[in-house]
């Protein structure tokens, strides 16, 4: 295994890692943002309120992306055995 292929092997399981976890971050992110104004403009300032609808919208968000996660994190795992398998 020369350096470039370790450079790819590590870029790709970065990638990888980006793109499985973007839609549950980008969705933490969202519902904080909308739980954060409207606490704002309620005045409530309760930092207990907006776990709930987060943790409900991550695990809707894992439910729905699963099929693609697994699709994914499978691709990439045959990737890798097959670069293997090629040394």
């Amino acid at each position: 295994m020369t350096e470039v292929d370790a450079i790819t092997l590590i870029r790709d399981a970065l990638f990888v890692t980006l793109k499985l976890s973007s839609p549950i971050l980008l969705t933490a992110m969202v519902v904080g943002l909308v739980i954060g104004i409207l606490q704002t403009t309620t005045s409530i300032q309760e930092p207990t309120i907006a776990f709930v609808p987060k943790l409900l919208s991550i695990f809707a968000v894992i439910v729905v992306f699963a099929g693609w996660m697994l699709q994914t994190m499978t691709d990439y795992t045959r990737d890798l055995f097959l670069m293997i398998e090629k040394f």
